[in-house]
């Protein structure tokens, strides 16, 4: 692989050709630009930022980054790996607390320094060093503050090119089903994904972007600031709350910087339909808007429809609908649609399903599939029973194991799970090793259909059921429910495993609600659409369930609570201060 396309040397050449050209734009929640990074900018200040780091660090050492939303944390980043530093990006303490997540982060990958913003130093430190002890601190900000004042350059230092297969990163999973590992993501990794997006996403220099995803999180990272890098586009970011707060300043954001490129988890579409129906849509022009990615597992189509019918008025085209798949043990992107081409759904018959085949549906017994795109020529990808190793054939769902230059190096410091999850063998084929990502899924046509996630499958009397399903299922049953705040998971019963269903109720209507209408809403939906009982259903206050930093509800959390202390019962009139 030439150096020429790894990110160090990418960027090295965007600041010595296109200095003055703004690479990223950080705007506040009044959608004022708070801060503006030009390729010059950020290559002199993460020469600076390298400067300081090797007085502190020897190449190979890890460096914690904790920062709230804003364009320091590029410069860190590129700073450590100007320095051949592991740069360990993680979610950063709030109010003082960290979070467990975070704290086993720590831990697990023994940092040897810490960046942050000077603002921050004071309440963060003592809690970090409670768990590692004393460390360099080294506050991103003030080392560029000092800088600009003597040298434009900001420091002697010269980056010396980074061998290929050495670690770029630790990126951490999110630990939505187990504790999160340190995935060792490495410069021919972040390389060859970032080609994967450019040619499957169709960008150029040209491609804006808009983001909002969480900088420690894969898809913050991978997509919204290295790909627009990469490519020598621009990238406008805002921060995670002012998404959750005001959703639609996102697609204000498109409009206004006429975006090629945004998007977000599935929920990130549903609440914009949410917020439109209260009827304060902007003035919004989304005509520019070419590739809207949507990146769950699953994908609703409901979700599609209904956002694409409420703005469709202001210029948004369906067939700008991108769905795609990946995740951290691939750096990021394994499937991805293609530009303009829209969505593709298929109705699999539930029961079919449940036996892990798929069959067209007839009857009404159908569940709707939405691709999560195609299987990209830079890989090989298989349909792989799980049990077995071997083969599915075409009308099986089974793993989706994955093969070809993105595919990380493995999971920091636990060469068994490493073993495991990474050095898979397809039976048939030799000399190739494959990245069991723990989905299920169907190939049909050449596209990905994921259908659930393995560890979090529900099997009761011999039958698989599909957790978000049954999900989904449960907050439509009543209009007290709150969405996105329902987890489905079994535990073990007398005679078999039993159903358990963690559902929060919505804050307006915790006062109001009556509980046994609502009970009884929940337990004649899940009969009637999965002939199932419910063995206990758990009415919680809102924000009860833990989630990651994408969203996604933490099933084994929910489920460790429940086995553990349990829930908090909600019982109409009870305040929702935790």
């Amino acid at each position: 692989m030439p150096h020429a396309t790894l990110l160090p040397e990418v960027l090295q050449n965007r600041a010595a050709r296109q200095p003055a050209r703004r690479a990223y734009v950080f705007v506040d929640e009044h959608e004022a630009e708070k801060a503006v990074l030009t390729y010059g900018d950020l290559h002199a200040r993460a020469l600076a930022v390298a400067g300081e780091l090797i007085r502190r660090c020897r190449p190979g050492d890890r460096a914690l980054l904790l920062f709230p939303p804003g364009l320091d944390f590029i410069v860190a980043y590129f700073g450590c790996l100007y320095a051949q530093v592991i740069a360990v990006p993680v979610n950063p303490p709030r109010r003082n607390l960290i979070q467990d997540a975070t704290r086993s982060i720590i831990k697990d990958c023994e940092p040897s320094a810490v960046l942050t913003v000077g603002a921050m130093v004071e309440h963060i430190r003592p809690v970090v060093e409670s768990i590692r002890g004393p460390l360099p601190w080294l506050p991103v900000d003030q080392v560029a503050d000092e800088t600009n004042e003597t040298d434009q350059a900001g420091t002697s230092f010269r980056p010396r090119p980074c061998p290929p297969d050495s670690v770029a990163f630790l990126q951490y999973t999110s630990g939505s089903t187990s504790d999160p590992k340190g995935v060792m993501v490495s410069h021919r990794n972040l390389a060859a994904n970032q080609e994967m997006i450019r040619r499957a996403f169709d960008h150029d220099q040209d491609s804006t972007f808009v983001g909002w995803a969480p900088f420690f999180h894969d898809q913050g990272l991978i997509g919204n600031i290295l790909q627009p890098l990469y490519l020598g586009a621009t990238s406008i970011l805002m921060a995670p709350m002012t998404f959750i707060r005001w959703p639609l300043r996102w697609l204000s954001a498109i409009s206004r910087y006429r975006a090629h490129t945004s998007g977000g988890p599935n929920f990130a579409f549903d609440v914009c339909v949410a917020r439109a129906a209260r009827g304060d849509v902007p003035d919004l022009d989304l005509s520019c808007w070419k590739v809207a990615f949507n990146g769950a597992e699953p994908i609703r189509h409901e979700t599609l429809r209904r956002f694409s019918a409420i703005f469709a008025p202001h210029g948004f085209d369906e067939k700008a609908f991108y769905p795609c798949y990946g995740l951290a043990e691939a750096t990021l992107l394994v499937t991805g649609s293609r530009k303009g081409r829209g969505p593709r759904a298929l109705e699999a018959d539930v029961e079919a399903l449940g036996h892990r085949r798929y069959v067209p549906a007839s009857g009404g017994r159908g569940r709707s599939l939405v691709g999560s795109g195609l299987v990209l020529p830079e890989e090989e990808l298989r349909i792989v029973d799980p049990e077995t190793g071997r083969p599915c054939p075409a009308d099986e769902v089974g793993e989706i194991w994955v093969s070809g230059d993105q595919v990380a190096q493995g999971y920091w410091r636990r060469p068994e799970a490493t073993a495991e999850v990474f050095h898979a063998e397809f039976d048939g084929e030799t000399g190739r090793a494959y990245l069991r990502t723990g989905d299920l899924g169907l190939l049909v046509d050449g596209e990905v259909y994921v259908v659930g996630r393995l560890k979090d499958l529900v099997i009761i009397r011999g039958r698989n059921y599909y957790p978000h399903d049954i999900e989904l299922t449960v907050q439509s049953a009543h209009p007290a429910l709150r969405p996105g705040g329902c987890a489905a998971f079994s535990v073990p019963g007398a005679d078999s495993e039993k159903l358990v269903v963690v559902q929060e109720i919505r804050d307006e209507q915790r006062l109001t609600a009556d509980a046994r209408d609502v009970a009884a809403s929940i337990r004649a939906a899940v009969t009637r659409e999965h002939d199932l009982s419910v063995n206990d259903l758990v009415l919680a206050l809102p924000g009860r369930l833990q989630k990651t930093s994408s969203g996604k509800i933490m099933r084994a959390a929910a489920r460790n609570r429940y086995l553990a202390a349990g829930f908090e019962i909600w019982e109409p009139g009870m305040s929702s201060v935790a």
